[in-house]
């Protein structure tokens, strides 16, 4: 462990209002940020998910995107039971789920309960805070206009780090002349604010043990739809019987697909800014798609 096992099993249990055991049960694998822990207490287990205390304003901001999302009711996602800090660590606790295979069945109900969560709405686009995309700053101040969002909060926004990490050139210069016409790609498409995931790749939705679907590790924000469903082409893990269910509860936009890299490309410069490598070709090549669509 990254500090005392006891003095954090007793931070968690003045927290929880419960015993708490001396020590976690297991470390939890699978993400690259954090350290994951279930741990055992005496209303059964739970996850704990532990940070450096300067992370504390992410773990802050995962808990209120959770919270946003269950205001939806519609795709189940991990109730946050905690938020506190021991010493030099913060630690966010947040139900156990035990995790089961994923079947066709429960594509389908993933995306017919993303639809319904995609009802949810809001006057604007953002959010009331700013949170992260991975360990990324994602800025969302509430804007009446969505191409002004995305141009300035999303893909300029990730311009900007990438120039600053010293991706310059041609990057930047197609990258500015694509932030010049994005207007094209909404000439006659007007989205609604929608209750978004915001980080919909295929690591960041499971099947709990009697076979509904669970959505965790979000980015939340209040934008277009079909952001998040573009990402759910981007990686993977997301079968046929996922969009299809999708479209029949809820039909996209029929020019949909001429926006999924405009939407894609925040996620490949975001990890151009994590990871570098050949993320910075996978980015050229996308503005380069666009703006030959945008007719430039």
């Amino acid at each position: 462990m990254t500090m005392d096992a006891a003095a954090l099993a007793a931070a968690l249990g003045g927290a929880l209002g419960r015993r708490v055991a001396d020590a976690p049960a297991a470390e939890v694998h699978g993400g690259c940020i954090n350290r994951c822990w279930r741990w055992e207490t005496s209303a059964g287990p739970v996850f704990v998910k532990e940070a450096p205390a300067n992370r504390l304003a992410m773990l802050e901001a995962e808990r209120d995107g959770l919270l946003e999302l269950r205001s939806a009711a519609a795709v189940r996602v991990p109730e946050p039971l905690a938020l506190g800090s021991c010493d030099e660590a913060v630690f966010l606790v947040l139900e156990w789920i035990d995790f089961g295979q994923a079947s066709p069945g429960s594509e389908e109900r993933l995306g017919e309960q993303l639809a319904f969560q995609h009802r949810c709405r809001a006057d604007r686009f953002g959010l009331g805070r700013d949170n992260t995309i991975g360990s990324t700053p994602q800025p969302n101040a509430w804007t009446d206009d969505w191409v002004s969002f995305l141009r300035e909060q999303r893909l300029g926004f990730q311009l900007a780090l990438a120039a600053g990490n010293g991706h310059g050139g041609r990057l930047q210069e197609r990258g500015a002349r694509l932030l010049e016409v994005i207007d094209v790609f909404f000439a006659t498409y007007r989205p609604a604010p929608s209750l978004l995931h915001g980080d919909l790749w295929g690591g960041n939705w499971g099947v709990d043990s009697s076979g509904q679907p669970v959505i965790f590790d979000p980015a939340v924000y209040y934008g277009d739809r079909e952001a998040d469903i573009a990402m759910t082409r981007l990686f993977g893990g997301f079968g046929p019987r996922f969009h299809s269910a999708y479209v029949a509860t809820w039909a996209l936009d029929q020019a949909a697909g001429t926006r999924r890299d405009l939407y894609n490309l925040y996620h490949v410069l975001n990890h151009l800014n994590l990871f570098g490598g050949s993320y910075r070709a996978q980015a050229e090549s996308m503005i380069d798609r666009l703006l030959a669509a945008a007719g430039q």
